[in-house]
């Protein structure tokens, strides 16, 4: 057999064990609510081919390829099990077995490692927990798009109403045109799935989740257990209000917690899924998620604080533009936001690095951060120029950064790529809150300067989710535990 017959009949075998694994992880996610990664990249709902890139990027991040054919008997492992809602990641069960030396089989091994997810330790839901969005503009789509996506067996999250201005006389014309907006993105792409309208009922129907528009000009006009909503999440994404004065507003009947899409201000707790999270008070009931600058730059720059020291450090984000700006000349209150957005590149503040100080009280170092808005529309690139406590290599720091993407608490909120021809439009649709880029990062003696990529849309949407499982009781946990 030739080498290159050789290695097509690999890639059909290959295929055929995707093909196979597809309704394995279908059905786990949609009857026991237990949703399978690789190296911490879902693989509910994905294609085969899919799959195989999945399966092959790990080579970047772990040094050599994983295959279908290692992790397949772990799939088949967990059919066996009395799961609960969890995650269960492949690929880290593959490689804790893989150094694993007391001989047990792959179904001993695979029970050992998710057993907090099985029997007696499982978590049980008798029922979901409501969701509302309140505004539906770029954040507000991305995360309805992830609620639909993670639905599941309806025990989880559900999003139950979304709340946008207008309505009145054109109200049937204007939820027409916001599904539209959700089934179709410029840059996200198609949804995955189905949306009808039903115009008599102000609903949008996605993947069979029933969403209600409700029609308000101010969180007062609105009482949501009018429309069967209790004890909800509400995550505002809007921006208007961002002190614990004006998001009370949101306190309405039906509404149990409130979370920001935006840095928040004065006492609100500025949250970063990965590092803070665990901070949240039981009892709080109004929350930030940060801005998507601050969830880039605090996981690695928690990393390198906790292993090497950080005494100083400056972030500078090249940012992609947004509809806070204009598309042409025109007034804006802010200086230079008003200066055409697609022709140039518009110098602004950030608050991220102000915001480090929230979600990393201990970290004493000062961090200072400006930013440059420019002419793309989506992902953006943090360049934390860090002095450390002491003295380091190059290989050390990446090294350690792999380790942390693949191995740690981290590792869902820090990707690592090794592409020698990454730009940004490869990290459209990241779930993580940013990327080392290894092949810009320097160091020379106790300095070090990381390139972070992120999707400010899409993999800061994420982190929101993160947030809203972890406050409202449904996150997943994560099996095997990730060392500490």
């Amino acid at each position: 057999m030739t080498v290159n017959e050789d290695s097509f009949t690999n890639w059909n075998h290959r295929e055929e064990i995707a093909e196979a694994m597809i309704p394995i992880i279908g059905k786990l996610h949609r009857e026991r609510d237990v949703n399978i990664l690789l190296h911490s990249r879902s693989l509910v709902n994905k294609s085969v081919v899919s799959i195989l890139k999945t399966h092959r990027f790990a080579r970047q991040i772990d040094g050599e390829e994983l295959s279908v054919t290692e992790t397949m008997p772990f799939l088949q492992a967990l059919t066996a099990l009395d799961l609960g809602p969890s995650q269960i990641d492949l690929g880290m069960l593959a490689a804790t077995y893989k150094a694993d030396d007391h001989g047990l089989s792959v179904e001993e091994f695979t029970a050992q490692a998710v057993a907090g997810a099985t029997g007696e330790n499982k978590l049980e839901r008798s029922g979901g927990r409501d969701v509302v969005l309140y505004g539906f503009g770029r954040i507000g789509r991305l995360v309805a798009r992830l609620l639909i996506e993670k639905a599941g067996s309806g025990k989880g999250l559900r999003l139950r109403a979304i709340v946008v201005r207008g309505g009145g006389e054109r109200a049937a014309e204007d939820i027409v045109k916001r599904a539209s907006l959700l089934r179709r993105d410029s840059i996200h792409g198609q949804f995955q799935g189905t949306i009808t309208v039903d115009e008599a009922n102000s609903t949008i129907v996605a993947n069979g989740n029933a969403i209600k528009v409700i029609y308000a000009n101010d969180p007062s006009e609105v009482d949501y257990t009018a429309y069967g909503i209790k004890d909800a999440i509400l995550i505002d994404n809007t921006g208007k209000w961002r002190d614990r004065e004006g998001l009370s507003k949101h306190l309405r009947p039906g509404i149990d917690k409130v979370v920001l899409t935006a840095p928040g201000k004065g006492d609100v707790p500025n949250i970063v899924h990965g590092v803070n999270h665990d901070t949240v008070k039981p009892d709080e009931r109004i929350l930030s998620c940060a801005s998507c600058t601050t969830n880039a730059i605090v996981p690695p720059l928690k990393a390198m604080d906790d292993e090497y020291g950080v005494l100083r450090g400056h972030v500078e984000t090249v940012h992609s533009f947004t509809n806070d700006q204009n598309l042409l000349d025109n007034y804006h209150k802010a200086d230079r936001r008003g200066r055409s957005a697609p022709l140039n590149m518009v110098i602004t503040e950030t608050g991220a690095a102000s915001a480090v100080a929230k979600a990393l009280p201990d970290l004493k170092a000062p961090i200072t951060g400006s930013s440059i808005r420019v002419p793309v529309p989506d992902v953006s690139i943090a360049i934390l120029s860090l002095r450390l406590g002491r003295e380091t290599t190059r290989e050390e720091v990446l090294d350690h950064l792999r380790d942390v993407s693949l191995n740690s608490p981290l590792k869902r909120q820090i990707d690592f790529t090794t592409a020698p021809d990454a730009v940004s439009m490869d990290f459209v649709g990241s779930r993580h809150a940013s990327i080392v880029d290894a092949g810009a990062t320097k160091v020379d003696g106790d300095n070090a300067i990381l390139y972070l990529w992120y999707d400010n849309e899409f993999g800061y949407s994420c982190q929101v989710i993160r947030v809203v499982q972890h406050v409202s009781g449904v996150e997943y946990p994560t099996y095997p535990v990730p060392a500490v």
